[in-house]
């Protein structure tokens, strides 16, 4: 089965996506998601440019053939942009694989593992009855899980809470690439911010009790001994994990944190390749993978170092905003069915507008997702509703200290 075209597809129905459309002679379609948030076109231009002459005439079943060339023929290996586009053919391939055998994708990759897909929710406000009413109206929506995020007393803007201005107007956590000609500056404060979040946490606990998971992202914000100062902290709150709570390129850091707290800690939804976890993983210094399939090179690479991490008795946490496309979603979903080591799913409902773009299969119910049973991925591209859709460029924030150094955001 050739492949005979590939065509790239920038859409923006509420943030901007990239989509890969692959074509086989014998007109069967898989779709895959290369969305790199804030630096769309990078991977747009790489697809169109450098992976898709290369990708005519070969052969849509040799998934891990094609996998391999495509890493080790450019010579200059990893980094997001190679691995998102690298992704968005592997789980293309994928896609048609699974239709081409008239099964969803899950069924070729071992299986069903459970009934359903834990799925958490962001809850989030600018102060203690702002956040409880958010964490309500995801227990009303079904979430049997929680992300918590807080504003932070003297710092004006904190990623992932919602209701605090930004500068177009979007909800914040919903998208927090603002569609703006520059990235827009915030303002941090750790010492503040460790002050502040213990309590927040004992009130959450206070008004909705032991049982409820409970979930926190620090986005990389702390030096590793104040990741593990908040870690330990929390621990009489019982957090299912802290994600990100140091910069994890520098992997001997964790331990450090792992030291001094018994928290669960959840990395690596910047990264983009296995190598990036090596020491992680071998030394059991996390609990929870979070990288996404769409920038971590695709289902096949992911099902690999989701496979090395069960050695350890570490989990998936599968990144899973809205900055992955619903292609890149289902993607997920398939593979959270499929594997053993499965730990809980990221995720956030897409907007109207995407969900008219892309339609999907994948349902939500009672807390679990499930990504259905239509033959490949389940997801559809409507071409015609993508075009009423052009990019629009959008920058996620920056952070600077209070004497104006750059900060992580």
């Amino acid at each position: 089965m050739k492949i005979i075209a590939a065509d790239v597809v920038v859409t923006s129905p509420d943030r901007n996506f990239v989509t890969l459309k692959i074509t086989t002679d014998d007109g069967i379609t898989g779709l895959g998601d290369g969305t790199l948030n804030g630096r769309e076109l990078s991977v747009a231009s790489y697809l169109a440019d450098h992976v898709v002459p290369l990708l005519i005439g070969r052969d849509a079943h040799r998934i891990e053939d094609t996998w391999q060339f495509l890493y080790r023929s450019a010579y200059w290996r990893r980094g997001p942009v190679t691995m998102a586009a690298i992704a968005a053919v592997d789980v293309a391939l994928w896609d048609i694989k699974a239709k081409a055998a008239g099964m969803p994708l899950y069924q070729l990759l071992g299986g069903a593992s459970r009934t359903g897909i834990m799925a958490y929710g962001h809850a989030s406000g600018r102060d203690e009855q702002e956040l409880f009413d958010s964490i309500r109206r995801h227990l009303e929506q079904g979430y049997r899980s929680i992300r918590v995020q807080t504003s932070v007393p003297g710092i004006n803007a904190v990623y992932g809470v919602a209701a605090q201005p930004s500068v177009d107007g979007k909800r914040y956590d919903y998208e927090p690439a603002q569609r703006t000609p520059l990235p827009a500056e915030e303002d941090w404060d750790t010492r503040a911010y460790l002050r502040h979040l213990p309590g927040v946490f004992e009130a959450v606990r206070n008004e909705f009790g032991p049982e409820l998971p409970l979930l926190h992202d620090g986005h990389h914000r702390m030096t590793p001994i104040q990741a593990a100062r908040l870690g330990k902290a929390l621990e009489p709150y019982d957090l299912f994990w802290l994600e990100d709570c140091t910069p994890a390129e520098n992997q001997d850091a964790l331990r450090l944190v792992r030291q001094h707290t018994t928290t669960p800690l959840a990395i690596g939804e910047v990264f983009n390749t296995v190598w990036d976890y090596q020491t992680l993983i071998r030394e059991q210094l996390i609990d929870y993978v979070r990288s996404a399939v769409t920038h971590t090179g695709g289902i096949t690479a992911m099902r690999k170092l989701l496979d090395f991490a069960a050695q350890y008795q570490i989990k998936s946490g599968i990144h899973g905003p809205t900055d992955i496309s619903p292609v890149g979603m289902a993607a997920a979903l398939h593979l959270d069915l499929a594997i053993h080591n499965f730990g809980i799913q990221e995720y956030m409902q897409h907007g109207a507008a995407t969900n008219e773009v892309f339609r999907q299969s994948f349902t939500f119910e009672d807390g679990y997702l499930h990504p259905g049973e239509l033959p490949g991925l389940g997801v559809e591209l409507d071409e015609q509703a993508a075009a009423r859709f052009p990019y629009q460029p959008a920058y996620l924030p920056f952070n600077r200290l209070k004497d104006g150094t750059v900060h992580d955001w």
